[in-house]
């Protein structure tokens, strides 16, 4: 899909990142851009130059996904997920809960609690949970 000549072109103009199916060409050159990319892997196919642009701002489909215009991606070194549009401020309310969730957990499992009835959580560990976040 792209390669080093692209990826540094994009990330000249701003570009933050590339998702896609396919695979990049000129790996070396495409991390040395430091334009963030997620791709199934790096292959040598023929150059992109013999690529036609068909449009912009219209679906796609990527890793069996559909993706539309104004849709949001958000992706780091596990993958990357699509939310779309009209629910990122319901998904944006729930994930920053689920994030303070986690870090819970995480304290305590590091202060020594076992998991059964953590996580997922019980009532018990709910009450506690719902408690630590009062001031």
């Amino acid at each position: 899909m792209w390669g080093d000549i692209l990826c540094a072109r994009m990330a000249k103009r701003g570009v933050a990142a590339l998702v896609t199916d396919g695979v990049v060409r000129d790996l070396g050159g495409v991390l040395q851009s430091g334009l963030k990319v997620w791709a199934i892997g790096a292959a040598a196919p023929p150059s992109v130059a013999g690529l036609t642009f068909v449009d912009w701002q219209q679906p796609v489909g990527c890793g069996g996904v559909a993706v539309f215009p104004d849709d949001v991606i958000v992706a780091d070194q596990d993958g990357a997920v699509v939310i779309p549009a009209a629910l990122v401020g319901e998904i944006v309310d729930e994930a920053v809960e689920q994030e303070h969730f986690e870090g819970w957990i995480m304290g305590e499992v590091n202060a020594g609690a076992a998991l059964p009835g953590l996580y997922p959580p019980d009532p018990e560990n709910k009450t506690k949970y719902e408690a630590s976040k009062k001031p």
